[in-house]
This record gives structure tokens, sequence and C-alpha cells, in this order.
């Protein structure tokens, strides 16, 4: 009696262990995929931003001359040298382009800070002639 009971207990564990595995792959799969619509809805957002980056100075209600504009990227995305077109630079820009509900990095804060500050300066570097002899 004892030695069917342990075999039925056992039986049951099995079939309970092999039920759990089938719902565990399922769940799993489940999970998997919604990870990977997840992966992808952002990676359009992220290409979305960096296509309309690059787009900009072409897109209505832009404030300058695509002429005049420079992209960079990192870690902003434009430098805009207005009137340079008239061979006669008045004014620099740092454009930063955003989009849906992004926001600056610490990076660009700091940049941002730094131009509100006026700490902005001309350095000219010379390469040594002796470099450039042949």
């Amino acid at each position: 009696m004892l030695f069917e009971l342990t075999i039925w207990h056992l039986v049951i564990f099995l079939i309970l262990l092999i039920i759990s595995f089938f719902l565990g792959k399922i769940l799993k799969t489940k999970e998997i995929k919604e990870h990977r619509r997840d992966a992808i809805s952002r990676s359009r957002y992220v290409l979305f931003g960096q296509f309309s980056e690059q787009l900009a100075p072409f897109l209505p209600n832009f404030n300058f001359n695509p002429n005049e504009c420079r992209f960079i990227g990192k870690p902003i995305d434009f430098l805009v040298f207005k009137g340079l077109d008239e061979q006669k630079v008045s004014e620099i820009v740092f454009v930063e382009v955003k989009s849906g509900n992004s926001k600056l990095n610490g990076t660009q804060n700091s940049l941002k800070d730094a131009v509100e500050k006026k700490k902005v300066r001309w350095e000219e570097y010379r390469v040594d002639s002796n470099i450039t002899k042949r």
C-alpha cells in the first residue's frame, strides 16, 4: 500500500514537473517576444532621433541657414556659424536637437552652462614647421 502510494506521488510529481516545464517555456517565450518588441520600439526611437538630428536644418521652423550649420553629433548636434555664407561670421551658436520628451544629458547641460557663462575662448594652434617639412 505504501509502495503504491509512493509510486502515485512520484507519477503526480513527474506530471506536474513536465507541466511546469512546458508552462515555463511558454511564459519565457512570451517574455522574450515582449522584450524583443520593446527593444525594436526603442531602437526605432533612437534611429528616428539620429535621423531627425541630421535633417533638422532642413525641417520647418529651424532658425538657421543649413549652409551655415556644421553637424558634430557629440556632445552637441550642430555648431552654427551665422554669416558664414557672406564670409563674415557674426555669431557662433551651439544647437542641440531633441525630439519627443528627451532632455539634455549631463555633458550637454554643462556645455550649455559654460556657453551661457561666456566660458568660451579662441585658441590658435600652429604645427611646428619641422613636422611639415618633406
